[in-house]
């Protein structure tokens, strides 16, 4: 009996473990000829919006983008890239250039050789949350949304002209507001590439969608801590235990049981990122019978015991 309501919605779901934290945000004022390279920034994504002119976006063995006004562009692996007035322009490194440090996380950028002009939001943001790594896998190495034929146009629009007039301004509370305003217009892009590439629709995104395994990965989601069984999944998506594990494994590459303790470990790895949580009551709250028990499976998982991943996340 599916004792879910139909309102389950894991893909939202998954998005909302994207927990961002802004590392940096700049505003970019550029003039013709001008390029500008960016260097890896690991673990993290890097986005782009144009407010006025165009540019021309270039990550090594990936085809080129032109951004004109109103595209929202992500590079969500933080590889290396080069922003470009023209093609094959010159483009001096990132910190290889003079920067106006108006905060510790936001700057403004001003470069080229005073021709026609081109305005951008340019940022890079972490992601805390260690589930959240299981999504951007799955990610293109670009993503660019047009802003003006999108059905959110009017609100991504005007999104877009609230960032550039705090960016232009930066008012008092501005840096925050475009953190919040760009995390959200992150969100909408990786939603938007969802629903349109056919990459998406396979594998563990795929999963998310089928409407029985979905259901029981949102439960595995929600609470991590549950004492899940085989039986309990498949009663969650309405299936027998068999027929349940069999659909799970070929639409997910893994077994059940597999995905569940992989969870459990995510909400060991943010206990044991705050620091305040023994090993014995993570042990306790993940169902394991000892503490041993859950550092065994803790490093078979993470590669290292829990300790020592408690003692990397300590400030240096």
């Amino acid at each position: 009996m599916n004792q879910h309501p139909s309102t389950v919605d894991p893909i939202g779901e998954a998005l909302h473990l994207l927990r961002m934290n802004g590392i940096f945000y700049s505003r970019c004022e550029f003039t013709a000829p001008w390029g500008l390279a960016l260097p890896p920034f690991e673990a993290s994504m890097m986005f782009h919006v144009v407010t006025a002119g165009e540019c021309r976006l270039e990550v090594d063995g990936a085809d080129a983008c032109l951004l004109r006004p109103g595209n929202l562009t992500l590079v969500p692996h933080g590889e290396g890239h080069r922003l470009l007035g023209a093609p094959g322009a010159d483009a001096p490194g990132l910190f290889e250039i003079p920067r106006e440090q108006v905060s510790d996380r936001y700057e403004v950028i001003r470069l080229g050789g005073g021709g026609a002009a081109t305005n951008m939001i340019c940022g890079a943001v972490r992601f805390d949350h260690p589930a959240a790594q299981h999504l951007l896998r799955f990610l293109p190495r670009v993503i660019s949304v047009d802003g003006w034929t999108s059905p959110e146009m009017e609100w991504i629009q005007s999104t877009l002209r609230f960032i550039t007039a705090e960016a232009r301004e930066l008012r008092t509370g501005g840096e925050t507001v475009i953190t919040r305003l760009a995390d959200i217009l992150v969100i909408q892009a990786i939603r938007s590439w969802i629903a349109r590439d056919p990459a998406a629709q396979i594998g563990w995104l795929g999963a998310l969608r089928d409407p029985q395994i979905g259901r029981a990965i949102a439960a595995v989601h929600r609470d991590p801590t549950g004492n899940w069984t085989l039986t309990s999944l498949g009663a969650s998506a309405g299936m027998s235990r068999s027929a349940f594990a069999a659909r799970f494994t070929r639409l997910v590459g893994e077994p059940p049981m597999h995905y569940v303790t992989r969870w459990k470990m995510n909400a060991a790895l943010m206990w044991l990122k705050d620091g305040d949580t023994t090993h014995a009551d993570i042990a306790s709250r993940l169902g394991y019978e000892s503490e041993a028990a859950f550092r065994r499976a803790f490093k078979r998982l993470a590669g290292q015991p829990p300790g020592a991943f408690r003692r990397q996340q300590r400030p240096a």
